[in-house]
């Protein structure tokens, strides 16, 4: 367990600011409200935490105020803390770690963006490096993978695919329907990643990828970050830390093992893949991929391949 205990981690999503704005009063230092903490993340080795902002139905119509909201929790209760160092650009992905925690923004569903693309430009502005472009339904943009119909992309969501590509945003296609996952393969002009979702053939999950996607993924050299939500690790209920082995095998078999990262979806969910509870127990799946594969993969998986695509494809500080 030594060993696993000195891999640095890189977790590509979780909805702590979700819940620090339903919650008053929450403590991000070490709130055990909060799956994500300081505290936590700090006990996990984690060294790279994505922060979605993600707007709950249950807080009422999406709106571009509420993502302000979050973003000023991100800055007063995060970013603020002794734990925290905020990511923005490729040359800090690139920079020698700091020993403090690098916390990255990301928008999961761009429904408050309310279909004007000068909230997404005062979003980069903001701090904000990844936008995921739907939750489960449909919005202006495009659908969500619970949308029966499977449509693709609205004009208003190529426009904001399109001022994507031309401003550094980079895009997240977990939760978007499966016409528009290919609409956006073909006009994107950077890879995209799939921050929190697992393999279809796995656990037969409309959340999960289809092999053909994950092979895209790989093909453009992009990353699939593997989530730990039970119903999307094993059919059926419940979930052990074993059975995402059956995941990583998968993409491996792929051909993805450097495109493979970990998106834990903390914070956003109601139950929990057993031995994963939260970031500070990832020192526990170090050591079980570390007793199954060569060290020099398990890195790639929890940290390296993360990293890399940042130094890769985020925008170069002005």
């Amino acid at each position: 367990m030594k060993e696993a205990q000195r891999l640095k981690i890189a977790d590509f999503h979780c909805d702590a600011l979700s819940k620090l704005q339903t919650v008053p009063g929450i403590d991000f230092a070490d709130d055990k409200r909060l799956e994500v903490t300081g505290e936590r993340l700090a006990a996990g080795n984690v060294a790279l935490q994505v922060f979605a902002v993600y707007l709950s139905a249950d807080m009422g119509r999406p709106s571009f105020e509420r993502i302000l909201g979050q973003l000023s929790l991100f800055r007063k209760k995060v970013a603020a803390s002794s734990h925290i160092e905020w990511l923005r650009w490729k040359e800090e992905a690139a920079a020698s770690p700091t020993g403090r925690i690098q916390g990255l923004l990301s928008l999961e569903g761009a429904d408050g963006l309310e279909g004007n693309l000068q909230y997404a430009e005062w979003l980069f502005e903001l701090g904000v490096r990844f936008i995921g472009l739907t939750w489960n339904y449909a919005n202006w943009a495009a659908d969500g993978v619970l949308e029966s119909r499977n449509g693709g992309f609205t004009e208003k969501g190529k426009a904001l695919v399109d001022w994507c590509n031309d401003s550094g945003m980079l895009l997240d296609v977990s939760h978007l329907a499966p016409a528009g996952f290919w609409e956006l393969a073909e006009r994107s002009v950077r890879p995209f990643i799939a921050s929190h979702s697992n393999c279809r053939a796995v656990c037969d999950h409309p959340r999960n990828l289809s092999n053909e996607q994950i092979q895209a993924i790989i093909a453009m050299g992009g990353r699939m970050g593997l989530t730990f939500y039970p119903p999307f690790v094993r059919a059926g209920g419940s979930a052990a830390m074993a059975d995402l082995l059956r995941h990583v095998e998968h993409v491996c078999a792929l051909g993805g093992s450097r495109h493979l990262m970990f998106g834990s979806d903390f914070d956003g969910v109601d139950a929990w893949t057993k031995g994963l509870e939260h970031p500070g127990k990832y020192p526990e799946l170090a050591d079980l991929l570390l007793r199954h594969y060569p060290e020099a993969e398990v890195r790639g998986w929890l940290y390296d391949n993360a990293l890399n695509f940042l130094a890769a494809y985020l925008p170069a500080k002005p």
